[in-house]
């Protein structure tokens, strides 16, 4: 399968796309396990480049032998959420180019290029100073509620990121811009793990409820402010809420507390 802009096919007329585009060269960001990302320009536009090699038999032995269903090996997972999520309303990638060859996992190769998101901060980085200096009331209710609403949206689709981090949403604001309460693209990203079912299991809700949680920890939220996500998430009056799902959100913030401790311990060494 291949899906090229025609101008890109000019570009390379007498040439393999694959082979023009597993040389590409650009700022990288990961090169390993089979999986190279980078951000590159073509045609005086920027784009960045998921390129999958293939497992290769040593990572797809070893997820055997430990008896582990093999790690994500093409780009056809994430080219498939991007284009789910963008009917579901949830702002997300926008692809541009996509590609896949071979059928042995060891061997196949893939490729998913997406236009650069820009200008957009991620949303870990836009709330950081928060707990030192309050955002606007209305901007982060606003936040709040986009998240809670994104998120009720995809698991009641059967849709569990995996990786469900603050780091994953970007942000549209330009440097020293403010951002409208009332208008605002919150892009949810690294979609290459995101898991497709009819019904959601009860661990990977608290998995992906959890990994939010745990990147919220430190930023100054309130119990207001969780509460206000639970109510939307749930769509339920909030009480409602927490008797109904009580064990949901007890599990929900135990995971998270676990999380934030062993980051601590892992990256933070010492008193905290």
């Amino acid at each position: 399968m291949l899906i090229l802009p025609p101008e890109w096919r000019q570009l390379w007329p007498d040439r393999d796309p694959f082979d023009a585009l597993f040389v590409l060269q650009g700022e990288e960001f990961r090169n390993m396990d089979g999986r190279r990302t980078l951000r590159f320009e073509l045609l005086g536009r920027s784009y960045f480049a998921k390129l999958y090699s293939g497992l290769g038999w040593g990572r797809l032995l070893g997820s055997l032998l430990r008896l582990r269903r093999p790690p994500v090996s093409s780009a056809s997972n994430e080219w498939l959420a991007c284009q789910i999520l963008a009917r579901l309303g949830v702002e997300t990638l926008k692809p541009v180019a996509y590609g896949e060859r071979g059928r042995n996992p060891v061997t196949r190769q893939s490729f998913l290029i997406t236009e650069e998101l820009k200008p957009t901060v991620s949303l870990e980085d836009f709330c950081r100073d928060w707990a030192r200096q309050p955002p606007p009331v209305r901007l982060k209710r606003a936040l709040i509620t986009r998240l809670a609403l994104i998120s009720r949206t995809l698991h009641e689709q059967g849709i569990n990121h995996r990786d469900y981090y603050l780091c994953h949403f970007l942000l549209q604001v330009a440097d020293g811009a403010t951002v409208d309460p009332a208008d605002f693209h919150l892009y949810l990203i690294d979609l290459h793990r995101v898991q497709f079912r009819q019904r959601l299991p009860l661990r990977w809700r608290i998995k992906d409820l959890a990994g939010l949680y745990f990147s919220s920890l430190g930023m100054g939220l309130t119990v207001r402010d969780y509460c206000r996500f639970i109510r939307l998430y749930s769509a339920l009056p909030l009480r409602q809420a927490l008797r109904r799902q009580a064990r949901l959100w007890r599990r929900v913030e135990r995971r998270g507390v676990q999380l934030r401790r062993r980051f601590v311990r892992k990256y933070a060494p010492g008193p905290s």
